[in-house]
């Protein structure tokens, strides 16, 4: 397995999708894992740090396998079959171990609420791992979630416009949650 970190929550311009980056922690390759609306707000959420007044899902099942005794000891990437990507949680509670089939976005979600690590299979990260020049930072096909979201981005970098920007972000996933209808 190769150990892996989230390196952007990006979108795609052509698909107007959600798109994760999975980067290798001791090499230069990224995953890229097409996911849905509502998980990239999970996991901004996630990466933000937001606190919100009730737990969401991803919250919630980190506090049922604490509160049971057990913890996630790793997320796993798993396969790929045609367009769709296979994920476990793996769960230690005392001597024993659970393997429980999980999408991607949510186990990595989930992965980043508990602080576990995130790792993706050998063979298909030789298979569908890409090595990003310098450059490719900045391919016009797939930019920032936020600046997608949210239109902004004007080329300052300075620390006010990053409040700004965190700002409206959130006022962006308040908006996201209500129209969801979320309880």
């Amino acid at each position: 397995m190769v150990e892996v970190v989230l390196r952007t929550v990006s979108v795609d311009i052509a698909s107007a999708t959600p798109i994760l980056l999975l980067e290798e922690v001791h090499g230069h390759r990224v995953l890229p894992i097409f996911i849905g609306q509502p998980e990239a707000a999970a996991i901004a959420y996630a990466l933000q740090e937001i606190e919100t007044p009730r737990p969401m899902t991803h919250d919630l099942m980190g506090d049922l396998i604490s509160t049971l005794g057990a913890k996630v000891f790793d997320v796993e990437i798993q396969s790929l079959v045609g367009s769709t990507y296979y994920a476990a949680v793996r769960l230690v509670q005392g001597e024993r171990e659970f393997v429980i089939s999980a999408r991607p976005s949510d186990a990595i979600a989930l992965a980043l609420r508990v602080g576990s690590p995130i790792l993706v299979n050998d063979e298909l990260m030789d298979a569908e791992g890409q090595i990003l020049e310098a450059d490719d930072e900045t391919d016009d096909e797939v930019v920032d979630m936020y600046e997608y979201y949210l239109g902004t981005n004007d080329g300052a970098d300075d620390e006010s416009s990053e409040e700004e920007l965190v700002a409206e972000l959130h006022e962006f996933l308040d908006g996201f949650g209500r129209a969801e209808g979320s309880a």
